[in-house]
C-alpha cells in the first residue's frame, strides 16, 4: 500500500521534542523526507537519528523561529536540500506567563507572540513562496484548543493561538487557487513532557481533568502528529481553513 507522504519532502519546526517529533516521525513513517528543525541543537539532531534508525530520510536545520531571517535560511535550506517544499508543520511554540492580565508585563506577551505567532507568519510567508514553485502544497500550524476558547491567566498565549486560527484562515483564502493548502490542528491537553511533569506534581488534579475529557483520556503526542500528516496527505486534498480540534472531544460542549 502506497505511504500518503510517499515521495514528498518538507518540514517540521519545533521537532525536537513533544508534538513535533512525533510529527517528524509521523511523516518519516508515511515517505516523507523531513527536514527537521528546532533551536536546540541537541534535540533536534536525536529527532534525527530516530529517523534514520527506523530507515527514513531526515536532515537537521537549527531554527529560532522568532527570527524572520532565520525561518527564511530554514525554507531555502529545504529546498536545497530535498530540492522543493511539499508540505510543513509550523508546530514551534512557547508556553505563556501563568497569571491575571493586571499583573502581566508587555516584555512577557512581546516574547509569547514573538515566537508563537509572528514565527507562523515568517513560516507561511516564506513557504508558501517556495510552494508556488512546485504547483503547490499544504502546511499544518500548531493551534490550540486555547486559540478557540478564552482561559483565566494565560492571556499571551490565548492571544497567540487565536491569532495563529485567524492567520491559517487567512492564508488559505490566498493560496486555494494556487494549489496550497493551510490548515491547522489545535491540541488539547496532551502528554508532552510539559504535562507529563504537571502530572507528576498533581496527580489527583489532573485525574480530575482527564475524567472531564469525552473520550476519557488525554492525547498523546502521536494522535497531534497523525492529524497534521492526514491534513497534509492527499487524503485531505479538499480541505483547507480548517482548525481540526484534536481534543477527545473537550470543545464538544462548548
Amino acid at each position: 500500500m502506497t505511504k500518503l507522504m510517499e515521495g514528498k519532502a518538507g518540514l517540521v519546526t519545533g521537532a525536537g521534542g513533544g508534538i513535533g517529533r512525533a510529527s517528524a516521525l509521523a511523516f518519516s513513517r508515511e515517505g516523507a523526507k523531513v527536514m527537521v528543525s528546532d533551536f536546540n541543537e541537541e534535540t533536534g539532531k536525536e529527532t534525527v537519528k530516530l529517523i534514520r534508525d527506523a530507515g527514513g530520510e531526515a536532515e537537521f536545520f537549527k531554527c529560532d523561529v522568532s527570527d524572520e531571517e532565520q525561518v527564511k535560511a530554514l525554507v531555502e535550506a529545504t529546498v536545497s536540500t530535498f530540492g522543493k517544499l511539499d508540505f510543513a508543520h509550523n508546530n514551534a511554540a512557547i508556553t505563556s506567563p501563568n497569571a491575571p492580565i493586571g499583573e502581566l508585563d508587555t516584555a512577557g506577551l512581546d516574547h509569547v507572540l514573538k515566537v508563537n505567532l509572528y514565527s507562523v507568519f515568517y513560516c507561511l510567508k516564506y513557504q508558501v513562496n517556495a510552494m508556488e514553485q512546485n504547483g503547490g502544497g499544504a502546511i499544518v500550524n500548531t493551534a490550540s484548543t486555547s486559540g478557540m476558547i478564552g482561559n483565566r491567566n494565560i492571556t499571551p498565549y490565548n492571544a497567540s493561538k487565536f491569532g495563529v486560527v485567524g492567520v491559517t484562515r487567512s492564508a488559505a483564502m490566498e493560496y486555494g487557487k494556487k494549489g496550497i493548502r493551510v490548515n491547522a490542528i489545535s491540541p488539547g491537553m496532551t502528554m508532552t513532557p510539559m504535562i507529563q511533569d504537571f502530572y507528576e506534581k498533581n496527580p489527583a488534579y489532573f485525574k480530575q481533568l482527564e475524567a472531564a475529557i469525552p473520550l476519557g483520556s488525554i492525547a498523546e503526542p502521536e494522535d497531534q502528529a497523525n492529524a497534521a500528516v492526514w491534513l497534509c496527505s492527499n487524503q485531505a486534498r479538499m480541505i483547507t481553513g480548517v482548525i481540526l480540534p484534536v481534543d477527545g472531544g473537550s470543545l464538544a460542549g462548548q
